[in-house]
């Protein structure tokens, strides 16, 4: 099972150089060895090899990432030989596992230019976000009741806020402009002299958008706020760095930046110290802000993807804005009546949001069947409602029905982008000529003068 999966990987494999860079480990699976290393930049197969693959194109990294090869090398020897408790003092088993948990701690602080004892490891960042925003609210609640957040934050950060609306604290949820961020002068206005933590997201989940978080953090510094913010899309794909951005509390998902599911980690700084009520009790691990038994490999996993993402970030983002380029030229080039949803000057090239007019999304979703994409966010796409995150911005029931997010990633290729996008020119054709919307607005007519009747 192993090797199949690394063998559906060699496509997309890193390039010989990257592989020169590749991390030391103490042992190799024979699956591993399997794994051919190619240059992912160069055609690897044809569009009709693509379309005789069993697995389609994987084009949505940002409800995951597959796990980087060097990654699941570097975790093997912990889920094999080295299978001791971290918390283990009093063996070799137990040692070896704290060493190497202790290092992975390093290497996430190295990421975001932190402090070793300043990462808490958490099951992901939904539990990350959890606990910075409820921990602190909770703990301040004697003096501080007032939170601030953003209407498009995910859904874990927006029923956080709601569970405490229900405790009684007040929150205050800022609206966005139709690129997608928030107002500076809308921050000042909504902060009191009870507020306790502002939590604003890096990148956005469903359009890519990149809030002015260094800006956000010098504010809330000078105000004496906490600032938590929600980098499950920013870590180790754009620079981030918690003392010059003023961060004090930073949500990271492994399985967001090549690493393992079931594993993230919480930054929680130490000067200006931030306390917080932790929501899971029991041993104290963890500074005593997550009990339970820290799972070694998912935690060297985080690590080793950290330091990759670190050491070839360059390389990574220059690639993933190239393949951008080339899937948005290609399809507005070919196909008419598409627009990128949010602000273009700060974006995250590799999450493209377009909404098509004329088209159902959903319906686009399954015309594309040869290519993984979503409609929204991973945790909220069963939901027939309109993107929540699209509807802040102002978009219009049809054109937040219409977009298609697409993922792009660390491991997609040229051909894979030329593919795609050939499928969407012909799909959305083929859908709009079946659609008698399209047919009047090709005849002229305004669309939202008509008074549809009910029946």
């Amino acid at each position: 099972m192993l090797s199949r999966a690394l063998r559906l990987l060699e496509p997309r494999a890193v390039g010989i150089a990257r592989q020169s860079r590749g991390l030391s480990t103490t042992t190799h699976t024979k699956a591993a060895d399997t794994a051919t290393i190619t240059n992912h930049n160069k055609p690897t197969f044809s569009t009709s090899e693509l379309e005789k693959n069993t697995m389609p194109i994987y084009l949505d990294a940002q409800a995951t990432t597959p796990l980087d090869p060097r990654v699941l090398d570097a975790m093997m020897p912990y889920m094999t030989e080295s299978y001791g408790n971290p918390h283990s003092r009093t063996h070799k088993y137990g040692w070896e596992t704290e060493q190497a948990v202790d290092k992975a701690r390093e290497q996430i602080a190295a990421l975001i230019g932190a402090h070793p004892k300043e990462i808490i490891f958490t099951s992901g960042a939904t539990e990350a976000n959890n606990t910075a925003i409820k921990g602190v609210a909770r703990f301040y609640k004697g003096k501080k009741n007032h939170i601030i957040t953003a209407q498009t934050e995910h859904k874990c950060v927006l029923d956080s806020c709601r569970v405490l609306q229900e405790e009684g604290f007040e929150v205050t949820y800022l609206p966005v402009s139709k690129g997608g961020r928030i107002s500076l002068d809308d921050l000042k206005e909504a902060i009191r002299p009870t507020t306790a933590l502002v939590s604003i997201m890096t990148v956005n989940n469903e359009i890519g958008v990149v809030q002015d978080i260094a800006d956000i953090g010098r504010l809330c510094r000078e105000r004496r706020i906490f600032f938590h913010t929600d980098a499950a899309q920013a870590a180790g794909k754009i620079q981030m760095d918690v003392n010059a951005m003023n961060i004090d509390l930073m949500s990271i998902s492994g399985h967001k930046l090549y690493g393992p599911k079931g594993v993230g980690a919480l930054y929680v700084r130490r000067r200006p110290r931030v306390r917080l009520e932790p929501i899971i009790t029991g041993g104290g691990q963890e500074r005593g802000l997550r009990s339970g038994t820290v799972p070694s490999p998912l935690v060297v996993g985080l690590g080793a993807a950290a330091e990759l993402a670190a050491r070839e970030y360059a390389y990574d983002y220059d690639h993933v804005a190239k393949l951008a380029q080339r899937l948005i030229s290609g399809i507005q080039s070919r196909v008419s009546h598409v627009v990128r949803n949010g602000d273009p000057a700060h974006m995250y090239p590799g999450c493209v949001n377009l909404s098509f007019s004329f088209v159902e999304g959903e319906s686009l979703l399954m015309a594309l069947k040869n290519v993984a994409l979503s409609s929204g966010s991973a945790c909220t796409s069963a939901s027939l409602e309109p993107s929540y995150v699209l509807r802040a911005l102002g978009a219009e029931d049809d054109m937040a029905h219409s977009s298609i997010r697409f993922g792009l990633g660390r491991f997609t290729t040229e051909p894979e982008v030329d593919y795609v996008v050939d499928n969407v020119e012909a799909h959305v054709n083929r859908l709009r000529e079946m659609s008698p919307l399209w047919e009047m607005h090709q005849e002229g007519i305004d669309l939202k003068s008509i008074q549809w009747s009910q029946h």
